[in-house]
């Protein structure tokens, strides 16, 4: 993975096109820190579908858990009860 400043990602993009086509990723930089990566079409395409899947929510992530736990046990119920008074 190379790094390049913004001035010389403007010099150079043919260049860095060619090796993010090749399956580099390329991070360029903006006053010495991070701003943007260029990556291959298949690579940014990955990246599109993962982020479009449908994630369980953590509950349901949970329920898989390959234990023998009750999730209707006392223990695992929410407690309602108001953590602490105040004066308002």
């Amino acid at each position: 993975m190379s790094r390049v400043g913004v001035k010389d990602a403007k010099a150079g993009l043919s260049g860095l096109v060619d090796e993010a086509a090749a399956g580099a990723f390329v991070t360029i930089t903006r006053h010495g820190k991070p701003a943007a990566v260029l990556v291959s079409l298949e690579a940014a395409e990955a990246a599109k579908r993962e982020l479009g899947k449908a994630r369980p929510s953590l509950v349901a992530h949970l329920k898989r858990f390959p234990l023998d736990v009750d999730l209707d046990d006392a223990a695992f119920a929410r407690n309602r009860t108001a953590s602490r008074e105040i004066d308002l």
